[in-house]
């Protein structure tokens, strides 16, 4: 399965924040959003960073007023992306590997969805369950 199936089935909308937006403004959008991770840009289409709740459990952890931050001071900059046509196998090593959440979806440089952890269990239970289906088809009939 590739990732461009997980989008057809979750959607592309990508939050996204302005590096220069404050905390505040940051825990605003995950709450109203209801998501873990935003995508940072400067123009809502390039990937500048990706911020999420544990960059602001971090922060707050070493800065309990930190409300006024800029999100450019939290985010991490070197963000690991994919396209539509990389395998959700490929997706969910990399995930593991390198311990990440969140992973946006590229297109020609441009932001085209991102997927989650969630999205990536979410689509292999659903493999499961189909294979566990045409096996338990084929064994009594």
């Amino acid at each position: 399965m590739k990732i461009n199936d997980v989008l057809r089935g979750k959607g592309n909308q990508v939050v996204t924040i302005s590096p220069e937006a404050t905390v505040t403004e940051l825990l605003a959008l995950l709450a109203e959003h209801n998501v873990g991770a935003l995508v940072v840009s400067p123009d809502g289409s390039s990937v500048a960073g990706i911020v999420s709740e544990r960059d602001v459990v971090r922060l707050l952890n070493r800065t309990p007023d930190a409300g006024d931050v800029r999100v450019n001071a939290i985010m991490t900059s070197e963000v690991h992306t994919c396209t539509p046509d990389d395998l959700v196998d490929t997706l969910m090593r990399l995930m593991t590997d390198r311990r990440i959440r969140h992973v946006p979806v590229v297109v020609d440089g441009a932001l085209a969805g991102i997927v989650s952890i969630g999205d990536v269990v979410k689509t292999r239970i659903g493999e499961l369950e189909f294979e566990r289906e045409q096996l338990s088809n084929y064994i009594s009939g």
